[in-house]
């Protein structure tokens, strides 16, 4: 089997081609790409220094006919997109394993549109593109509706009223969601009919049910963010763990979101462990203060791929506390040599269990 390996530390870089139809992967300092057939991403990218990216509607207008090109060539499918005045945001599926293909035509081609109309050099987007991979099953219809919200998340609209906001969508231009509300507004380079299959299909009443979601989404906290993993994958424990097996190789060490994948573990199994391991419940470690609640915040921290706030949340504790509790629980295994067992041990049964 052939792969594909991009690899870029500093100003060093590596390159090893494989077949892209069975897998590809492409590392850089801050960025792991993984992609096999018929994968799904959420892919974001941002004007250079949060700079806009189009000046005008005929900006817009180039950029939707250039994604509709793009989408052809590449046999890529579209389910949502958003066009907001410094960044965008596809939601795709990838049928011949060609993302990067797919997104570097597509980014050269506006960018040397941009360029040439407005007379300037070098880069339009803040680095290479993100994506995320998203487990379909779980979260189409979810990261669909995440996408379509994001006109209200702007300063001057996401302190308004949520019947204002209702209006502000309805009347955003330059987004899928015109044609999820509306059979006379679909465009034909979007896949509406997958996503309103949750909501009882692409007739009226799938696309009224598929709206009323979303008004709910307008009044709740609707966060995503929280739910990825080393910054590359969302989804549940078993695509996770399917994707690390299949797809990741463990021992690039020097991949910062790859060793945050390869060190995750699901929150609900490190608390267990912990708990076994230390001899007391939940209630008992989160209400007493010491080396027993700093060692399980350490192993959600560094296992579960909870950041300090989430901990804190957990633990009905300030972000602080979290870190300093950290910082503590390392600097007394230093000196003590009991407790630097014990979370060898947490670890070790960890790294069995680990999807």
């Amino acid at each position: 089997m052939i792969l594909t390996l991009e690899a870029q530390i500093g100003v060093k870089s590596l390159l090893l081609t494989f077949d892209p139809y069975i897998c590809y992967y492409s590392f850089m300092a801050r960025a792991l790409r993984i992609k096999y057939k018929s994968a799904l991403y959420h892919v974001t990218s941002r004007g250079n220094g949060r700079r806009n990216i189009f000046e005008n509607d005929n900006d817009r207008y180039f950029f939707i006919k250039t994604l509709k090109k793009s989408l052809n060539i590449y046999n890529v499918i579209l389910y949502s997109y958003v066009l907001m005045p410094n960044h965008f945001h596809f939601l795709l599926e990838t049928p011949l394993a060609n993302l990067s293909e797919f997104m570097r035509q597509f980014n050269i081609t506006y960018t040397s549109y941009y360029n040439r109309k407005y007379n300037r050099v070098g880069h339009l987007y803040q680095g290479r593109y993100k994506s995320i991979l998203v487990q379909k099953e779980n979260y189409l219809t979810i990261l669909s509706r995440y996408i379509h919200l994001n006109p209200v998340k702007v300063e001057k609209i996401q302190d308004t009223s949520t019947s204002e906001k209702e209006k502000y969508l309805r009347q955003f231009k330059w987004s899928s969601l015109k044609g999820y509300l509306n059979k006379d507004n679909i465009e034909s380079f979007v896949d509406y009919k997958t996503v309103l299959a949750e909501y009882g299909g692409d007739d009226q009443k799938g696309r009224r049910i598929y709206w009323q979601t979303l008004q709910g989404d307008l009044s709740t906290k609707f966060e995503i963010k929280k739910k990825i993993v080393g910054d590359s994958i969302l989804g549940n424990d078993s695509f996770i763990k399917k994707v690390k097996e299949e797809y990741l190789k463990k021992n690039e060490k020097e991949i910062p979101s790859l060793r945050k994948i390869n060190s995750y573990c699901s929150k609900d199994k490190v608390i267990e462990i912990v708990c076994k391991e230390i001899g007391k419940d939940l209630d008992y470690i989160k209400s007493h203060k010491g080396t027993n609640r700093q060692t399980l915040m350490e192993m959600l921290y560094c296992h579960a791929g909870l950041k300090g706030c989430e901990i804190g949340e957990l633990m009905g504790l300030d972000y602080s506390t979290v870190s300093v509790g950290r910082k503590r629980l390392r600097e007394k295994m230093l000196n003590n040599s009991s407790l630097k067992y014990l979370v060898e041990r947490i670890e070790d049964s960890l790294s069995i269990i680990k999807i």
